[in-house]
């Protein structure tokens, strides 16, 4: 979990609120709106779209987004159709990288990916190459400062976790996909803030790397978070601390 960790971290300290809101919201609109085309515009019978729009309101995106964002997924209002896609490859070092896409014009974001990974020392790879290293979690993340660590352990295993890790100021509750909105309903109603919530590709182990090759993952792994069709990055590397925190400042 180190490499998922300390990305969501140095993306918190790195943020500038204007340019990441509207960079969110371009991304949780697409989600939703692909969320409601498969699974319908009621969040009380379609999990995805209901965790959609906790993103939304955690980005304090207005509920008019949210619902225009719903009706063009179930076509009561025109919109485009988006395509999910999903680019596996290699960054610097041989760490693997898994990229969630939703796009407009596949080969435009094909062309686009490929050349990110080019630039920072990586390249793209075939479909298969690297997904097997990760698994699709659940993954609840809880400010250790703002939380009873014996509380949040008992709500969560009751309420069918599978575990509870402590990472740096953060406690991190996994969970089988499945068991996601069970737990994250469980420490809402026990008054537990969340800082994040959604499920996840969790690295099954972690490629440490230093220098050179983690300055270019850690650009790669921008790059890619910046890219409008980009939904999320998923990578198994570990970086020292001292290098992350460097790059957070620079």
């Amino acid at each position: 979990m180190s490499g998922h960790s300390k990305w969501h971290g140095i993306k918190h300290k790195k943020a500038k609120a204007d340019a990441i809101k509207g960079r969110v919201f371009t991304k949780v609109i697409k989600e939703i709106t692909v969320a409601a085309r498969h699974g319908g515009g009621d969040p009380g019978g379609n999990p995805r779209l209901r965790t959609a729009i906790l993103a939304a309101k955690a980005a304090n995106m207005p509920a008019d987004n949210v619902d225009r964002a719903i009706k063009k997924g179930t076509g009561e209002l025109p919109g485009v159709s988006y395509e999910e896609c999903m680019y596996e490859g290699y960054g610097p070092g041989g760490v693997a990288v898994l990229v969630e896409a939703l796009t407009d014009n596949k080969n435009r974001t094909t062309s686009e990916l490929r050349k990110i990974f080019s630039k920072s020392g990586g390249n793209m790879g075939e479909s298969g190459c690297v997904a097997w290293m990760f698994a699709k979690k659940g993954l609840i993340q809880v400010e250790a400062a703002k939380t009873d660590e014996e509380k949040l352990l008992t709500v969560a295993l009751e309420a069918g976790a599978e575990d509870m890790q402590r990472a740096e100021s953060l406690f991190e509750v996994t969970t089988a996909p499945a068991e996601f909105e069970r737990v994250r309903g469980a420490l809402e109603k026990a008054g537990i803030p969340m800082t994040s919530a959604e499920v996840t590709m969790v690295p099954q182990n972690t490629l440490r790397i230093e220098g050179k090759p983690a300055q270019q993952m850690l650009h790669l792994m921008e790059d890619m978070e910046e890219h409008d069709d980009v939904q999320h990055v998923y990578a198994n590397f570990d970086i020292p601390e001292e290098v992350m925190a460097a790059h957070a400042a620079s």
